[in-house]
């Protein structure tokens, strides 16, 4: 969005596009796309349909924090959506245009060089700038897009109306990757088009996947687990009470972090086709599993009291480490979203051939609507500020994994998850 020139385009905070008679007259929109009819249909069809591109933005919005992700096809007098994840309900999806003018990825094309800033307001060349003051934008990163011969495609965008910090070494490597890798995609979808390159799209896929698990896997869970470790160290130190104060809290934030991490990985190996896997043991040492993971809760909760019930008579086949991880999906997810300082429960109770887990919590019910889609990826809920909406997803997961389910009832006061897996284990396919 343009750096030089004042702006001829609104967007208010609603998503409405205003623009002048004569700009208005040349600007398509969403509507022309779902009729068939848009001038870069083909170009917003290939992106659109692509989960692979959906990931991708997934992805630069949970690494970022950004709550709005966006490809564009620009042109030298055209921006146009592609894709768009918007949380922030700018309004624009795919097929929308905005004036080409009016936007910084006309400055991006011209000088082939990314424009980012973590908070307009204090940004020395962004300070000021019409549209970060009028409508609220305060973070922003725009990066080209190129084929492999080097001919321009567009812009991968990511927006947000509150500082986020973009423009780290890690964000700007991240988002510098997701370029080149979507212009890679848009040339091997053109080829699969054509009946071109079926092979080499299929090899460059598989390879992308090991690549993307990799990096996630590498530059995430390795950092925390070195401050876990330096945690640890820092426990066996004299410290003032306050130390102790601050070392809880950084450690309630570990653990946090590994959730997170766990989850990211689980779901991104899931989204690209690997699916969750489960390792099942016979009679699996579960009450240790959930008295481990309530004993680390506990320590970043205090003022939570979590009261237990388990009774596990009959053996259980599973795979306990990831039992543990619902359980503590579902208890994180209880502490954060019930009532402060209510009691939590847990029930686990084992059948002859069944195993039923269930995470009890006080607070606001959730709606019905929202139940429906609760266990969907990125939905988070009532409070969508806690969480990025991935705990229940992979909880649910691993329940079909087992062969089992994962419920919720929400009335009144209460809100029960409730695990159920088979106590023979998961079919012998997965």
């Amino acid at each position: 969005m343009g750096r030089q020139a004042a702006l001829n385009l609104h967007i208010n905070l609603s998503g409405e596009i205003m623009t002048d008679h004569k700009a208005l007259a040349r600007l398509q929109s969403h509507e022309e796309f779902v009729a068939g009819t848009h001038d870069f249909q083909a170009d917003i069809e290939r992106l659109a349909e692509s989960d692979l591109i959906t990931t991708i933005l997934e992805t630069v919005m949970l690494a970022t924090n950004m709550r709005f992700a966006a490809i564009a096809r620009v042109t030298a007098d055209r921006w146009v959506a592609c894709r768009t994840i918007d949380d922030v309900q700018f309004g624009i999806t795919e097929g929308d245009e905005i004036a080409i003018e009016s936007t910084f990825c006309q400055t991006v094309r011209e000088t082939s060089e990314m424009i980012i800033f973590n908070d307009a307001s204090t940004d020395p060349e962004c300070r000021g700038h019409p549209i970060a003051t009028s409508f609220g934008i305060v973070s922003y990163a725009s990066v080209p897009i190129y084929r492999s011969d080097e001919s321009f495609f567009g812009t991968l965008c990511a927006i947000d109306i509150e500082p986020r910090d973009v423009k780290s070494p890690r964000a700007v490597a991240m988002l510098k990757m997701f370029s080149d890798l979507i212009g890679r995609i848009l040339e091997t979808e053109e080829r699969i088009e054509a009946q071109e390159y079926q092979i080499e799209y299929e090899r460059n896929l598989v390879n992308f996947q090991e690549e993307f698990v990799a990096i996630l896997g590498h530059d995430l869970r390795n950092p925390v687990a070195a401050f876990g470790a330096g945690i640890r160290q820092l426990d066996r130190e004299p410290l003032t009470s306050h130390g102790r104060e601050l070392l809880m809290l950084m450690r309630a934030s570990v653990h946090r972090m590994n959730e997170l991490v766990s989850n990211i990985l689980l779901h991104a190996k899931s989204r690209l086709g690997h699916g969750i896997a489960v390792s099942a043991i016979p009679d699996a040492p579960l009450l240790q599993t959930i008295q481990h993971v309530v004993d680390e809760i506990r320590i970043t909760v205090p003022d939570n009291e979590i009261l237990l019930d388990i009774d596990l008579e009959h053996p259980v086949s599973c795979d306990p480490d990831r039992v543990g991880q619902v359980v503590s999906n579902l208890l994180s997810n209880a502490v954060s979203h019930g009532t402060p300082g209510a009691q939590v429960r847990i029930i686990a109770k084992s059948a002859a051939e069944e195993l039923y887990i269930e995470v009890e919590n006080s607070g606001p019910p959730i709606p019905l609507e929202m139940q429906k889609v609760l266990f969907q990826p990125f939905r988070r809920g009532v409070d969508n500020s806690k969480g990025l909406g991935l705990g229940l997803h992979i909880s649910s997961s691993i329940a079909k994994a087992h062969g089992g389910r994962l419920t919720v009832t929400s009335e009144g006061a209460i809100t029960k998850f409730r695990l159920e897996l088979p106590t023979l284990g998961p079919p012998s396919s997965t």
